[in-house]
């Protein structure tokens, strides 16, 4: 600790300054627990919407307070913390999954479980379809890369530092994850493809972004956010083909199983990142004095 507290005051006197991580370093374990996060957030979000019959309306509303509440814990903490940052992930995609139906979807019986007539209380869907509601939502999602890019803060996620950088970073999160999820449904249930050809065309999109991190002109930050909004349809097919019944393509494992054994699984992935990252210690970043918007779009 002597190291960093001398490091940390030479830096101060050129003018610089260390603050504290509050967000994950992107590796390969990173994108794992955020296709595990959002494969569960499409089970759950269905178990409850659907196998409960909550419908999509009462659902929303819950899982986006849950979202609301899980945010705060993180806006607050001083530094990263794996259990509070991946319970934010889950929530967005929780909340995500079920805010997508109720745009898309409607009363038919087509969205419905099997011998039920309605889901819940309220309205059952707003019927937008899912281009409609997609591009709504891509809409939405530039509008707030304009507004954060008009702050000049970063968009590089290990640079993210501020409150309001980070506030926008999970705005552009429940976005992108609501969605990654009308993204995953139209392959899933209307391109034709089924569970596994949507999986397989994710996969394959996601590879394409994998080769071009080797193309020196493609800026780093913006394939993290192409890949970020990509696994979260990769989520979605996953998690209904692990639910839906066989006669659509699906295991038949049930929302309820799959998502015990999901959660279970990234329980674990967290508790691995959480005593990895106490074994690092205190990850610090130098941030010159002045400088809030020296990271700039593009810079990886």
């Amino acid at each position: 600790m002597k190291q960093t507290g001398d490091a940390t005051g030479a830096h101060l006197a050129r003018g610089g300054r260390y603050l504290m991580k509050k967000l994950p370093e992107v590796t390969l374990a990173f994108w794992i627990m955020k296709i595990a996060a959002t494969t569960l957030g499409e089970t759950a979000g269905d178990l409850f919407a659907q196998t409960l019959e909550l419908g999509y309306f009462l659902t929303t509303i819950a899982l986006f307070g849950i979202f609301v509440v899980t945010l705060l814990v993180q806006l607050r903490s001083r530094r990263y913390n794996p259990f509070s940052y991946w319970t934010v992930i889950l929530s967005t995609s929780m909340a995500g999954t079920t805010i997508s139906d109720f745009m898309n979807r409607d009363a038919t019986a087509k969205y419905l479980p099997a011998g039920a007539d309605a889901l819940g209380w309220g309205p059952q869907g707003l019927g937008l379809g899912y281009p409609t509601g997609a591009a709504i939502l891509v809409a939405l999602l530039i509008a707030i890369f304009v507004a954060w890019r008009y702050t000049g803060l970063t968009f590089a996620i290990r640079d993210i530092d501020t409150f309001r950088g980070e506030a926008l970073f999970w705005a552009a999160i429940l976005v992108s994850n609501t969605l990654g999820t009308s993204m995953g449904d139209f392959l899933s249930d209307s391109s034709g493809l089924g569970y596994g050809g949507g999986a397989l065309l994710i996969a394959g999109a996601l590879a394409a972004l994998l080769a071009l991190k080797c193309v020196p002109f493609v800026p780093n930050v913006a394939l993290f956010w192409a890949a970020f909004v990509l696994t979260r349809p990769l989520g979605a097919t996953a998690g209904d083909f692990l639910t839906k019944p066989t006669a659509k393509g699906g295991l038949d494992l049930g929302t309820l199983g799959s998502s015990v054994v999901l959660l279970t699984v990234l329980f674990a992935l967290m508790a691995y990142a959480h005593v990895k990252d106490r074994k690092r210690g205190p990850r610090l970043h130098e941030r010159r004095a002045g400088a809030v918007g020296e990271h700039l779009p593009g810079e990886g």
